[in-house]
């Protein structure tokens, strides 16, 4: 494999797990990332990378501590020679890809990514009170399996003209499915009718909030602040958009976005298509856990003819990698 034509895909949140990113601490650089990111974050982030499930499940603890696992698997990726033609990130991960896009610098990255999560953890637990406390009753998301990305964004286009408000398309994940957000009273009256359309599942996650939908405003607008204060420069590398499924061109865009995707749709099914057709050599998932490997073969040809994409979250992961090719 040639290490200068391989695609880093940094994950989410959703793939974090206890423990996650500890093994790679024997690389120096690591090291180093780590001590600016307890600096930045106030707390010391081995001990935040291992904190218990149910506290990295707050969306306030998850953003820093994926952040920081993401950018040490990719320096520990650098130590072994590794240097990405482009890259990408969902959601969160999208953050860890404006670093090795040469947008923001890692030290930004960190306070923005602090700045974010506090946001949206804020605004979901408003949204909660607003419900009165009840996890139930308050806006969240569900996964829809079994209809066509297309075909559920026509649905929720038909049914909001009818009348049905507050439900949105949020995660465009592969083709087999995707997660909409939405009130609770929308949500349910949704799994009904997806389930009528054809849907084999509709599943409510369990997730702190209405993510990536027009739910989380509050959220954006308190984050403008810690945006505007951080210089964004133009890529050096190629890198994609989590909002519009394409390349970004510029700083100025870039910082745009990295707004407009917290109320936004991730649109990974065109970003995947957006990548694929550019010819890399391969991608890496750069960062915990396996959920793009998996969103990405949703997508790839059924003759086996697209781009691989490997494990690179661990340092078992990334020395088969190097034994591999």
């Amino acid at each position: 494999m040639n290490k200068n034509n391989v695609v880093y895909l940094f994950p989410g949140q959703g793939a974090q797990y206890s423990g996650m990113a500890i093994d790679l601490l024997e690389s120096d650089s690591v090291k180093q990332l780590f001590n600016t990111a307890s600096e930045i974050f106030g707390k010391d982030v081995k001990e935040l990378l291992q904190s218990d499930a149910d506290t990295l499940k707050r969306t306030d603890v998850s953003q820093p501590a994926i952040t920081a696992a993401n950018l040490a698997a990719a320096e520990f990726l650098k130590s072994k020679g590794y240097s990405p033609a482009a890259c990408a990130g969902f959601s969160l991960g999208e953050y860890s890809a404006l670093v090795y896009a040469g947008i923001i610098s890692a030290a930004d990255c960190f306070r923005l990514i602090k700045a974010r999560g506090e946001a949206m953890q804020k605004t979901c637990d408003h949204l909660r009170e607003l419900s009165g406390g009840d996890a139930a009753a308050a806006p969240g998301m569900a996964a829809v399996v079994g209809l066509a990305p297309s075909q559920v964004e026509e649905l929720i286009a038909n049914w909001n003209k009818e009348g049905l408000k507050d439900l949105y398309a949020a995660n465009i994940n592969s083709p087999k499915q995707l997660a909409v957000s939405g009130t609770a009273a929308a949500l349910a009256e949704a799994e009904t009718r997806f389930k009528a359309a054809g849907a084999r599942r509709v599943l409510r996650l369990q997730v702190a909030g209405p993510f990536h939908s027009p739910l989380m405003a509050d959220a954006a607008e308190a984050f403008r602040p810690a945006l505007e204060a951080v210089t964004f420069h133009d890529p050096v590398i190629a890198v994609f958009s989590n909002v519009t499924g394409k390349k970004i061109n510029s700083g100025d865009e870039a910082k745009k976005l990295a707004l407009l995707q917290i109320t936004s749709p991730v649109r990974w099914v065109e970003e995947e298509a957006s990548i694929a057709a550019c010819g890399y050599e391969a991608c890496l998932e750069v960062g915990p856990g396996k959920v793009l490997q998996g969103l990405w073969k949703d997508s790839t040809p059924a003759d086996g003819s697209g781009i691989p994409v490997f494990a690179a979250g661990t340092a078992d992961d990334i020395a088969n990698i190097n034994s591999a090719g």
